[in-house]
């Protein structure tokens, strides 16, 4: 018989916040093991001291590297690795033996703990059970006495190891956050913090739960004096702020005297940063607010003074409205799409919700970007260099009897066809409906160029031909051209239309 693993949670640090359920574990443990810092006592240990049983064996699992250096040829991940391994074959003796082993977790053991490298290495060969703990942002926010999230906020917990653009854009998403994993990292954090607007508020927990705890604004906090067992709690963004659905008397908030500002609706270009404008980066670099789809939103560098809103894929009049909202108020608002805004983007629904009079004194631009079109013609070499058509197959706002007789249309009239959205994880079958229709009217041999990703690092090109087109491969990601009669390809498998008529 071979003995049982636990990996046992011992919450943040008040020995009263240990679960009944882990005293009872810990109290007839046979082996108790801990991981303990360099130089330092364990403080997993120090929680559970007095349920400890006399003549339990004891496993300090001391790390051989924190913060400092090592040399280890496979350097600090190298040596934690071996570490693990090295741990995980001590504990398997014990359990081999019979005994019951409870592997000591501050917090819980599965959340930025310890533990679970044992349980990745133990759990497949032993009986294993992992008993939840209290965390340490639970205790932090009922240190500070601070809702995190009500409703449907959402919140997110991040390490503050993260690079600061990404920790910055991560911040800027959220309703509320949790950071964790301080120390040096603090004034990294500080500064993402003060880039997305939410240092005010931002509130600094130390040691939560201990005696030692102390908890202040993190304005206030001396970077030098930072310690690891230490977290932010960024409160919701709702607090002191009345529910959307009573918002309706945003209109009427601009303050006196105060025009409306110019909305700006800009396209990105397909994905890489050298096709976004120098007209666009110099309009992005000067917003207050940037509105949009959040795939597009994520593509914005987050800085300081700029609040980003972003929402899903199929609320483009309501994120337009949003948008209006805060111009009319006078701040300086872009809605962003990818590609070109005005080529089944963003701007089409931003002049749909101003037609409403109550925007009729908000300015609205719209800056070109490069479009999925484009970008895919150029990878092929000039398949849209005669007269061509563009087209979504997506049915969400018009019936697909509609995109039926438009295929027919531009078919019968020897267009290129450049297709966009051909599907989706609802829309499996028009790709393979499109190709049909076409066939009827366009020989099988007629040259199609599929893009996928163009301009990312996932980019694909294929070049096939209508009656070999797989509707199979085709999923959003995709942008189709359907060539003309006269397209044609050259010996290097470039594709060009003629801008002369057969």
């Amino acid at each position: 018989m071979t003995g049982r693993l636990y990996g046992v949670g011992l919450g943040p640090g008040d020995p009263e916040l240990i679960t009944l359920k882990a005293a009872r574990l810990i109290a007839a443990a046979d082996v108790i093991a801990f991981h303990a810092g360099v130089g330092k006592q364990s403080n997993a240990r120090r929680i559970a001291a007095d349920l400890i049983p006399e003549g339990a064996i004891e496993e300090e699992l001391r790390y051989p590297v924190t913060t400092g250096t090592t040399a280890h040829p496979g350097g600090y991940a190298g040596a934690m690795a071996e570490f693990y391994e090295e741990s995980a074959a001590r504990l398997a003796v014990h359990l081999e033996a019979g005994r019951t082993v409870v592997v000591l977790a501050e917090g819980d053991p599965l959340f930025y703990g310890s533990y679970m490298y044992m349980h990745d290495r133990l759990s497949d060969r032993f009986e294993t059970e992992v008993v939840p703990g209290v965390t340490s942002f639970a205790a932090a926010t009922a240190t500070v006495a601070s809702p995190l999230v009500r409703q449907t906020d959402v919140l997110t917990i991040l390490p503050g190891t993260l690079d600061e653009a990404e920790l910055a854009r991560r911040l800027a998403d959220t309703d509320g956050a949790i950071i964790m994993k301080l120390g040096r990292t603090f004034p990294k954090v500080v500064s993402a913090l003060r880039q997305t607007g939410r240092l005010d508020g931002a509130l600094y927990v130390e040691r939560a739960s201990m005696p030692e705890e102390r908890w202040l604004p993190v304005a206030d906090v001396d970077p030098g004096s930072v310690p690891y067992f230490s977290l932010i709690v960024v409160p919701t963004r709702s607090l002191g702020r009345p529910p959307a659905a009573d918002r309706e008397g945003v209109r009427d908030e601009r303050p006196k005297g105060m025009s409306a500002a110019e909305l700006l609706v800009i396209g990105l270009g397909p994905g890489p940063d050298r096709w976004i404008t120098p007209e666009v980066t110099e309009a992005l670099a000067n917003v207050q607010h940037i509105v949009g789809y959040a795939p597009y939103v994520n593509r914005v560098p987050q800085r300081e003074g700029l609040t980003r809103h972003a929402s899903g894929n199929t609320v483009e009049v309501d994120r337009a409205r949003l948008a209006l909202d805060l111009a009319l108020k006078g701040e300086r608002v872009a809605v962003v799409s990818g590609g070109d805004a005005g080529i089944f983007g963003m701007a089409a629904a931003v002049f749909e919700a101003a037609e409403d009079e109550a925007y009729a004194d908000v300015p609205v631009r719209v800056l070109p970007g490069v479009s999925a079109v484009q970008a895919v013609a150029a990878r092929a070499g000039a398949p849209i260099g005669g007269d061509f058509a563009v087209m979504s197959l997506s049915d969400r706002l018009k019936p697909w009897s509609l995109i039926e007789q438009r295929l027919r249309a531009v078919a019968e009239a020897d267009l290129v066809l450049a297709i966009y959205n051909p599907a989706s994880r609802s829309r499996t079958t028009q790709v393979a409906e499109a190709q049909a229709i076409l066939l009827e009217h366009r020989a099988g041999d007629t040259v199609v160029v599929v893009g996928r990703d163009v301009g990312r690092d996932e980019e694909s090109l294929t070049v096939t031909t209508l009656e070999k087109l797989d509707p199979d491969t085709i999923d959003m990601k995709c942008l189709l051209i359907i060539g003309a009669s006269g397209t044609r390809t050259t010996s290097a498998g470039q594709v060009w239309t003629p801008r002369f008529a057969d």
